[in-house]
C-alpha cells in the first residue's frame, strides 16, 4: 500500500504548508500530497476564516518540491472552465517535471457558489456538467484540437499547447461513491477512484459496484487505483495504525494521512514510521 498527505489551505499558512511538502518530500515512503478545492474553510461551524486558493498553492508547492506526486483532492469542475483548467493542469505537469495527479469532481459547496455567483445547479445538472468538462478535459489534453458542442460547453479546435509531460495525460482521479453517475465516470475516465468516506465497509461495498462497472464496460479494474483519507490525530497513533493495517488487509492501493491545521512537520516522522511497519 502506498501513503500519500493532505493540507488543506484553511486555518494556515503558506510557510506551514511549505514545510510539511517539503518535509514529506524527504521521505520516500510518501507518495503524494494534496491539497483541497475550496475558498472558504469547510467542515467548521464558522467559515470566516483564511483558505488559500488551491492551484496557485498546488503551482508553488510544486516548484519547492522535487519528488513526491502532487495533486489537488479534488478540483471542482464548476469553479473553473474546464478548457481553463485542461491548460492549468498541463502548464503544472511541466512546471512539476511530470509529478501532477489531476483530481476532479463536480462541487457541492453552496455556500461558495452562492457568494461567488456562480450556478452550482441541482445534482442533476451538477452531473451534466462534470459529464462534460471530463470530456473537454481529457480531449484537451490528448488532442491536438478540440471540438465540443453540449450544453454547458462549446469547443471550436481549441488548443492546450505545450501538452502535459505525462502522456496520455497526467493519471486522473475522480472522487465520489454515487453508483448512477460518478462511478461510471471513474470506470470512463479515471485512473484512480478516491473513495469518499473512511469506513472500511463502505469501501468495500463501493468498490465491489465499481469493479461491475468495469466488468460490464470491459475495463480491467485494476487499472483504477484505489484511495481514501485517513483522519490523523497525533495523540491516537495506534488507531491510525490499526486503520492502515484494516485497509492494506482490504487492498486499499493509497491511504492518505488527512492532517489536520496547523501544520507542522513534525507529524510526519510517526506517520512514517506507521506507514514503514504496515507496508
Amino acid at each position: 500500500m502506498k501513503y500519500g498527505i493532505k493540507t488543506a489551505q484553511q486555518f494556515t499558512t503558506w510557510q506551514d504548508m511549505l514545510t510539511v511538502w517539503q518535509a514529506a518530500d524527504q521521505m520516500d515512503v510518501f507518495h503524494s500530497a494534496w491539497n483541497f478545492d475550496h475558498f472558504y474553510p469547510i467542515n467548521v461551524p464558522d467559515t470566516t476564516g483564511p483558505c488559500m486558493e488551491a492551484w496557485t498553492t498546488l503551482a508553488g508547492l510544486a516548484q519547492a518540491t522535487q519528488r513526491i506526486r502532487v495533486g489537488c483532492m479534488v478540483s471542482g469542475v464548476v469553479y473553473r472552465h474546464p478548457a481553463v483548467l485542461a491548460n492549468m493542469i498541463a502548464s503544472l505537469d511541466i512546471i512539476s517535471g511530470g509529478r501532477l495527479e489531476i483530481g476532479l469532481g463536480a462541487g457541492w459547496s453552496e455556500e461558495e457558489c452562492r457568494a461567488y455567483g456562480i450556478d452550482l445547479g441541482t445534482l442533476t445538472e451538477r452531473f451534466d456538467r462534470f459529464d462534460e468538462a471530463c470530456a473537454v478535459i481529457h480531449g484537451m489534453l490528448t488532442a491536438t484540437t478540440t471540438d465540443f458542442s453540449g450544453k454547458y460547453f462549446t469547443l471550436d479546435e481549441a488548443r492546450c499547447n505545450p501538452p502535459p509531460i505525462q502522456r496520455p495525460h497526467p493519471p486522473i482521479c475522480i472522487g465520489g461513491n454515487g453508483e448512477r453517475r460518478t462511478l461510471p465516470n471513474v470506470v470512463k475516465w479515471a485512473d484512480h477512484w478516491n473513495y469518499a468516506g473512511f469506513d472500511l465497509e463502505g469501501f468495500v461495498a463501493k468498490r465491489a459496484v465499481l469493479h461491475e462497472l468495469c466488468e460490464a464496460a470491459g475495463r480491467d479494474p485494476g487499472e483504477i487505483m484505489t484511495s481514501l483519507h485517513q483522519p490523523f490525530a497525533a495523540d491516537d497513533l495506534d488507531g491510525v495504525e490499526a486503520s492502515a493495517v484494516k485497509f492494506k488487509d482490504a487492498g486499499l492501493d493509497l491511504l492518505i494521512f488527512y492532517l489536520p491545521p496547523p501544520h507542522e512537520a513534525r507529524v510526519l516522522e510517526p506517520l512514517a514510521r506507521i506507514a514503514e511497519r504496515v507496508g
